[in-house]
């Protein structure tokens, strides 16, 4: 977490953030445009930002978007911001309010670092029994061939999410289309969910991509409080062996 608070700690990387949450996907030369640094050190404070986690990136042909990635904020402020109440933890508890108050693009990058194996992190995506203790009690089936329907189930039983498998290549790269079935307002949209399991030492990194091109009112609902509290609770399972308390709601 050293990385974050570092990051955090210039307000030039901060406005840089802001830029983001603005609008999500940007190249380098929009990053550039309307601020007072030049290309270098826009590319610079960048660096360190993808460093910490804080912003990830996409190839679309031949430019590189550039995209907020929210779960280290929801994981240093779950793990500080309750402890201290220092100017810093009230600046980063408003940060993480507004980045999740971003208006939604229509793709949404998340990634995480988690100490574990990509045999075991393909297990947690992909068995059921695993996805219960952090997907909000949701139960996943399927038998994870390309070509496949898949769903899953919540604690009642209830079918809540369906799609089809797009992409299987464990334990690397999994890709699915998405409907949400619970909320009527959110059936009729369809997107599609891509995670990506690069092995990095002794950790693995997991990016996760939502397109929601065609599903804004999904977009919407998955980024408030999704992914994020997803991913951190997925890591915290995998490197301690219990999910993470469901935080409580801010005052």
């Amino acid at each position: 977490m050293d990385a974050v608070f570092k990051a955090l700690a210039d307000p030039s990387r901060r406005k840089l953030l802001d830029r983001l949450y603005r609008r999500d996907g940007q190249t380098l030369t929009e990053m550039c445009e309307r601020v007072s640094m030049t290309r270098f050190g826009v590319m610079k404070h960048l660096r360190v930002l993808e460093e910490a986690g804080l912003v990830v990136t996409r190839k679309e042909g031949r430019e590189k978007l550039h995209f907020l990635n929210p779960v280290p904020i929801r994981l240093v402020h779950d793990r500080w911001v309750s402890k201290y109440r220092a100017p810093f933890a009230a600046a980063l508890s408003g940060l993480k309010s507004r980045l999740e108050g971003t208006e939604m693009a229509e793709t949404q990058v998340y990634q995480v670092f988690i100490r574990t194996t990509p045999q075991k992190l393909w297990q947690a995506l992909t068995e059921g029994e695993v996805t219960k203790r952090y997907f909000f009690g949701e139960t996943v089936h399927s038998d994870w061939k390309a070509g496949s329907e898949w769903h899953s189930t919540g604690p009642e039983g209830s079918r809540d999410v369906e799609g089809k498998v797009v992409e299987s290549d464990p334990p690397r790269r999994l890709v699915m289309t998405w409907r949400a079935l619970y909320d009527p307002e959110l059936s009729s949209e369809s997107s599609r969910v891509t995670y990506l399991i690069e092995k990095r030492g002794e950790v693995c990194k997991l990016a996760v991509t939502h397109e929601l091109a065609d599903a804004p009112k999904t977009a919407k609902h998955v980024s408030k409080d999704g992914w994020t509290l997803i991913l951190s609770t997925l890591k915290t399972l995998l490197e301690t062996g219990e999910p993470m308390p469901m935080p409580e709601q801010a005052a």
